[in-house]
C-alpha cells in the first residue's frame, strides 16, 4: 500500500514543451518547474517530467504494453475527472468503457494521448481490493 510520505517520480519524452505543458495543465496538473529542456508537473500527487526529446515519440502507441495515469480509489473523483475531460475537449486515445465486466477485477477506464503519443490510463475499480 502506498505510503503518504512517498512521491512516485516518472520521466516520459515529449516533442514541444509549450503543447506539453498546455496539455498537462488542462488536464488540471501543477506546473513545478519548467527548463529549457523539460517540464515537471504535480500529476495527481506524483511527479511527472516531460523531457524535450522529440526524436524518441511513439509514432504509433498502443494501449499495451506502455501507458501510465491514477487509479482512483473514490468514484465521485473518476467521474469529475471523466467529465473534465470531456468538458475540457481533451484528446482521448479510447473511450470510456468497462473491463472484465461482471468479474471481480471489473473496472471503468478511459485512456487519453498527450501532445507526444504518450497513453495515460485512469480507472476506477468496483472492488477496492482489486486496486493493487
Amino acid at each position: 500500500m502506498r505510503k503518504t510520505n512517498k512521491v512516485f517520480h516518472l520521466a516520459i519524452p515529449c516533442k514541444d514543451l509549450d503543447e506539453t505543458a498546455e496539455f498537462y495543465q488542462k488536464l488540471g496538473c501543477q506546473l513545478a518547474r519548467r527548463y529549457d529542456d523539460r517540464v515537471t508537473f504535480d500529476f495527481f500527487g506524483d511527479q511527472v517530467v516531460c523531457h524535450l526529446s522529440p526524436g524518441n515519440i511513439d509514432e504509433k502507441p498502443k494501449m499495451y504494453p506502455r501507458h501510465y495515469g491514477v487509479t482512483f480509489l473514490d468514484r465521485d473523483e473518476y467521474d469529475k475527472t471523466l467529465d473534465y475531460a470531456l468538458r475540457e475537449e481533451l484528446p482521448f486515445f479510447h473511450e470510456p468503457m468497462v473491463r472484465f465486466e461482471g468479474r471481480q477485477e471489473e473496472h471503468m477506464t478511459f485512456f487519453l494521448i498527450d501532445p507526444a503519443n504518450n497513453l495515460l490510463e485512469f480507472k476506477y475499480y468496483h472492488d477496492p481490493f482489486m486496486v493493487y
